[in-house]
This record gives structure tokens, sequence and C-alpha cells, in this order.
């Protein structure tokens, strides 16, 4: 069960707030229907309720708001415009990803596969999927925790009649099985079909809260659609001659030249206005929506009383037989149902009648609504459905004590995997761009080798890893660095975690993950670089290039540690910066920038000291380094000593404070 209540937008400037005090319930075991024209603030009401967008207000999903379930992707479903994903994941692939984040076993992927009829397709790349086909993966996704809850913004926008039906059979199954659903549309039809409540906002405001067979008798009736350039004197016409043959009509003043006639035919219609010389320019049968926007004009009513009474008609009301008094003879504009304020008094001013709750249209004025009526309808008696009731503070003009503020809704980060690691190796090999930047490092680097190897004047180590001086790092630590910003930034582009975020949480274990993922990557490459040089070297001039240096350890450490901090520098950039571009570029950074700042610091004295802290540490602690200890430490300290290494080690430190500061300033928050 839904329960919302004083859903609020944050004003824009000079404009009012997207949605104003919205409050509903979505029943469990039943479908609601979130109706609106476009721009009416249904998205913007289910991103408040999700905690997407700031606002104010609160929203219980089972007795709970959405920041107090330990575990959301379990309990609501949520499908918020396109499925966000890498268009070169699989559809399986993109589902066994989201089975590690939401904590659920893989075998969960290929069983909502077949429940939404994906089976033949999930070897297919998102890039490649049809509208419907994506509706369909997104509600897979949606259904992958199994939640009791589905949270559907327009899921069936954009799809045939056909993919519709299908959809919302879904939909309605789900509800069956004692969920809850609750989506939003622009479609009236669809709400009536497809939902078994209704509620319907205009320009932000709750304007009707209905049953659906209410909703359906009370907005969806058949109507006769008129367009004339005289309409204020054909819907007077036409009451006249309703009032006449005692027949019930209703007239509807839709826009500046639009009449929606209820009631009627076409023939009827056509005729009345050929007998008097009045100009249609369309005249069509339709299936009315009597909902918001179906109102008169400011200024319009006054006019067509005027045209009412001149034509003889008086004040007597057109009867509406088993629905609603018209005053002013039926003119139109008078009577507006589902949500609409009413010209005259005749009908429930400024309020709409529905089967469950009745609420004023405009709740800052709610004493004005009768002022606009003429005097003769001000004077005439209130006739009025069974259905539609003022309230106290309604029916007197007085106006309602305003409610205490609903409390803020603060946007809070996304949900961390619940299997980071096992998240990070299937985000990490779902996809060919991994594998592709392996080869092109592997490729380039073989023929710099070979290059260089040419030129002559380069150190056997510069040439194994295939590092000119004129470079400021070699293919590899490049190589690595973007493959560790394209950790988060791959992300930030198709988030994963939470729909419509656009961010991506800031979990240590998060964090943990893709640092080892990295730089097992990392490790990877850095071999196979000197492993694919040292062979090519080997093929083209033979053995003597490819000999083992002597102090291949201290090499060996130095240039490992060089491609792993590599990728940590591109992976925490992309993290803090949350950016690609950014993580790559502060991997280029630290040579270009940073090391001449570092050889400054530890140029001269600084090599000296750095090889002689074995010999130091064992004098202070006065303890003897087992298993050649003292051998490592020197390995180690000389990456240090070396200026891209210390580089490296100087901007990796900040990096990482910089990303637990945002870390523990968002947890604060």
């Amino acid at each position: 069960m839904i329960q919302a209540f004083g859903l609020t937008s944050n004003s824009r400037k000079d404009l009012p707030p997207a949605v104003d005090d919205v409050s509903f319930e979505a029943r469990a075991g039943r479908v609601t229907a979130l109706l609106g024209t476009s721009g009416a603030g249904k998205t913007t009401a289910l991103r408040l309720m999700l905690e997407l967008q700031q606002g104010r207000g609160l929203t219980y999903f089972k007795g709970r708001p959405l920041h107090r379930i330990a575990h959301p992707s379990r309990e609501v479903g949520v499908l918020m415009g396109e499925v966000p994903g890498h268009p070169a994941r699989t559809v399986r692939g993109h589902l066994r990803m989201l089975c590690a984040a939401a904590g659920v076993p893989v075998r969960r992927a290929d069983e909502v596969l077949e429940v939404v009829g994906l089976v033949s397709l999930r070897d297919e790349r998102l890039g490649t999927l049809s509208r419907g086909m994506d509706r369909r993966l997104g509600l897979a996704c949606a259904l992958l925790p199994d939640p009791h809850t589905l949270v559907l913004d327009a899921p069936a926008d954009g799809l045939s009649a056909r993919e519709s039906r299908w959809l919302h059979g879904m939909l309605r199954a789900h509800a069956a099985q004692g969920g809850t659903v609750l989506f939003t549309t622009a479609e009236p039809k669809e709400a009536a079909r497809a939902a078994d409540h209704v509620i319907t906002l205009e320009q932000g405001r709750l304007v009707a809260d209905q049953a659906a067979a209410e909703f359906a008798r009370t907005r969806l009736r058949p109507r006769v659609a008129v367009r004339t350039p005289h309409a204020a004197r054909l819907a007077a016409l036409l009451g006249k001659e309703a009032r006449t043959a005692h027949r019930s009509v209703e007239v509807v003043r839709e826009g500046g030249n639009r009449l929606s006639v209820y009631g009627s035919t076409c023939a009827d219609v056509g005729e009345t206005a050929f007998r008097h010389g009045v100009l249609v320019h369309q005249l069509a049968d339709e299936v009315g929506d009597m909902g918001p926007g179906a109102g008169p004009f400011p200024g319009e009513s006054t006019e067509a009383a005027q045209d009412a009474r001149a034509g003889g008609t008086g004040a007597d009301p057109v009867e509406l037989v088993g629905k609603e008094v018209v005053g002013e003879a039926g003119v139109a504009g008078v009577a507006v149902r589902g949500g609409q304020a009413h010209d005259t008094p005749a009908s429930s001013s400024g309020s709409c009648a529905h089967g469950e709750r009745v609420m004023p249209a405009d709740r800052t004025v709610p004493g004005d609504q009768a002022a606009h009526g003429s005097p003769d309808a001000r004077s005439g008696p209130a006739v009025g459905s069974g259905d539609t009731a003022l309230g106290p503070a309604i029916a007197s003009g007085a106006p309602a004590p305003l409610p205490p503020l609903p409390p803020p809704i603060s946007v809070r980060s996304a949900p961390g995997p619940l299997r980071p690691l096992r998240y990070e190796l299937r985000r990490a090999a779902g996809i060919g761009t991994g594998f592709l930047t392996a080869a092109a490092v592997l490729v380039t680097s073989a023929l710099t080798a070979v290059l260089l190897a040419r030129v002559g004047h380069t150190p056997q180590a510069r040439l194994l890893a295939a590092w000119p001086r004129e470079l400021p790092l070699p293919p590899a630590a490049l190589g690595a660095g973007l493959l560790g910003a394209l950790a988060f930034g791959d992300e930030f582009r198709h988030p994963a975690l939470a729909a419509d975020r656009g961010t991506v949480p800031r979990r240590l274990g998060l964090l943990t993950a893709k640092l080892v993922v990295s730089t097992a990557i990392a490790l990877a490459l850095a071999f196979l670089t000197v492993g694919c040089d040292a062979e090519v070297l080997y093929l083209v001039y033979g053995r003597e290039l490819t000999e083992v240096p002597a102090d291949w350890f201290s090499l060996s450490a130095s240039w490992f540690g060089l491609v792993v901090a590599c990728a940590w520098a591109g992976v925490l950039a992309a993290g803090v910066f949350r950016s690609t571009t950014a993580g790559l570029a502060a991997v280029v950074a630290v040579p270009v920038l940073v090391v001449p700042l570092a050889q400054r610091a530890l140029e001269g004295e600084s090599v000296r000291a750095a090889a002689g802290l074995p010999a130091r540490l064992r004098e202070v602690f006065l303890l003897q380094w087992p298993f050649g200890g003292e051998r490592y430490l020197v390995g180690a300290a000389r990456v240090i000593a070396q200026p891209v290494g210390g580089a490296l080690a100087l901007s990796l430190t900040a990096l990482l404070c910089a990303y637990l500061l945002t870390t523990l300033r968002s947890r604060v928050r």
C-alpha cells in the first residue's frame, strides 16, 4: 500500500510548484492510475515519492518511508523513462548485473525473462531494442527483486495497442497476487480500462480521486465535438431546443471556438446550426473527456448568458436526466464534470464530484467561484446530483485554515550493490570496452617497442615497457587509467543502481570492489604488455634485447606499481568528479603537472635517504628482516623515490582523501 501525504515540489523562481499538496492512497491488490495531461505533475509526484527530488511531503510504502527500508529495490520496483543501461550490454548481462546489485540469485534473471517474454532476445544488445522490448525490459528490471510495489511512469507510452494490453495484463496479474501497482498516464481511456482506481491531477493539484467505474461514468461519455466561430450562440440555441423537446442535453465550452455536446447526435446539432445559419467548421462524434482543461475561458460565460437571455430562454434550467441540473438554459461552460469548477451555483461551486472524495478545484479562493455567474444564476436554486456535496467551508465561502507544512523531502544517494565485488565483475565483463582497450594497448606497446629498438638509444627497461622518454606515461599505464576511469564514469552515463537518480553511491564497499578489480586488470595488463613486447622484440631482433636485467625485481615492482597507481587514480578521480574524462585527465596530469613538483622535492639527497631506509629501520627497531625483507623494502622505496611514483603516490593520497570526505559528508547529511 502506498500513502502519499502533502507532496509539494519546490517552487521554481516565480513559477508555482509543479506539485502542490497532493495526497492519495494506492491500495494493495489494486491497480491505481495517476492521470493528467502533459505538465500536470505526474512524474514530479513520483520523483517526490521516491525521494529523487527535493520538496515537501511524506510517502509510506507498507507503512514505512523509502529511506527507512533496508533494501528499497526489494520493496519498490521502479520504471522511470527508458531503461538505464550501457547500449552494448546484453539483456541477460544487464539483468545478471542487477541481480548482484539487488542481492538476489542470478537465476532470477532467467525467470523474469520468461515472465516478460524476452527469452529469445536475451543475447540482444540494449541499444538494438525497440520501444516495446525496452518497456518489457524495464518491467523485468522492476520485477527482478520480486517487489511488493510497482511504481511506473508512463509504462505504455509509445506502445502499440497489443503491447499495451500485454503490459496492463502483467500489472493486473501482479495486483491479483496482492501487490500494489501505481502507474501514470495521460490517456483517460487507458486509465479507465486498465486501473481499479483513478487519481486525476491538474496543474499540480489533485482534482479527482475516483473508482474506475465512477471515473468512466463521469468522464468518458459519448459527445459531439463542434468547432464554430459562433460557439456561444450555438450553445444557447442547442439549450433552447433541448428544453423545448424535453431532452437531456449538456453543452460544455472547451475553448474559444469549441463545444462538446453530450446527449445529442451530429445530425441534430448539424440541423440546428443549419436552420439558424450558424457556420460550423467541425462536427464529429467522440468519446468525451470531461476532465481537466474542459472548462470555459474566463469571461466567456457572461457573454454566453447574455446571448441565451437575448434568445428568450430566460433562467429556466435544462434538466440532465439522472445526472445534474445545468443553470442558464444549458449555456456552454455552465456544467463541467470530473473535477472542473462550475460557473453557476446550480452545480457544486468549484468542486469535483466523484464516488469517494470531494475537494475544491482551487483551494486558494474557495469563495470566489459563484461570483463568475450572472445575478440571475446566483439567485436560482442550487440543484445537483446525489454524489455532489459541499463541505462547510466551501458552502459558507469562508477560507479553510491552512494545514501545517509537510516534512521536507531530501534527495538521498542510491543504495550500493549488496554484492559489490560480484556486481563489479559483471559490470566490467559485460561489455567489450575493457577487452578492446587491452587489445589496443598491447598492439600499441608492441609497435612502439619495435620502433624504439630500431631507433636505438633506449634503455632496455624502457624498451620492454614501450615507454619513450618523450611520452609522460607508457601506453599500458594510460590504458589502465582509462579502464579505471570507466569503472565509475560508465555508471554515471548509465546508472544501474537506482532509477533516474543520475548519481552513483560512494559506498566504501563499492569503492573497495572497484579498486580490487581495477588492480587485477592493471596487473594483468602490465604483465601481458611486457610479455608481448619481449616476444615481439625476440622475433624481430633476437635474444639480445630480451635478456633479463640484473635489477629485475625493483624494475618489476616499479612497473607494476606505476600501472596499478594509474588505474587507482582513474577510479578515484572518476568517483570524485563524476566523469570518465576527469578520471583520465587526472591520470595524464600526474606526469605533466605533478611530476615537475615531485622532482624538485625528490632530487638530491632524497634518493640516497630512501636507499638507506631499511638499514636505519633495522637499527631503530633492532629487528632482522626475515626472508630477505630488505630487498622488498628497497624495491618499494625505489618505486616511491622515482618522480612518477612519488607523484602518483601524492595524487592517490589526495584523491582518496577527497573521496572519503565526500562519502562522510553525504552520510552526515
